[in-house]
């Protein structure tokens, strides 16, 4: 496939990151903490794998999705992203599943409400880096 259809895929994705982002706020509002925290986590790894579409990479489980970022944009990056972005994501992914499948799991507002933080942080700064380095085509 061509550039544009990577480019195209990445503006999809980073669109959709945005309405994650505003639905996890949403249930933070409303105290469903399990939700905010799964919504969170999939605002993330929808901006994830638009970052990895600008390397015409597709992952196709969440820890591939991981481990592709880690290689491309912390190990081999230009050090815009960190060991602390990764652990961010790595956390968002953890306190998702125990939010999705742990049934005794409690979610707590503090920790949805960090969980929220960190999302909206993590979107945001892929969302710049991309209009920055690829401005002129998304």
């Amino acid at each position: 496939m061509d550039e544009g259809y990577y480019m195209a895929l990445a503006k999809v994705r980073m669109d959709r990151a945005e309405e994650l982002l505003v639905e996890a706020k949403g249930l933070l509002d409303k105290s469903s903490y399990k939700s905010a925290n799964n919504r969170a986590f999939y605002a993330i790894e929808k901006s994830v794998k638009a970052l990895l579409a600008t390397e015409k990479v597709e992952a196709v489980t969440h820890n591939g999705g991981l481990k592709q970022f880690n290689y491309l944009f912390i190990f081999k990056g230009d050090g815009i992203f960190t060991s602390q972005d990764y652990q961010k994501i790595v956390s968002a992914d953890q306190i998702r599943n125990a939010s999705d499948y742990d049934d005794f799991y409690i979610a707590s507002k503090a920790e949805s409400k960090q969980q929220v933080e960190n999302a909206e942080y993590i979107v945001n700064k892929i969302n710049n880096y991309l209009k920055d380095k690829f401005a002129s085509v998304l």
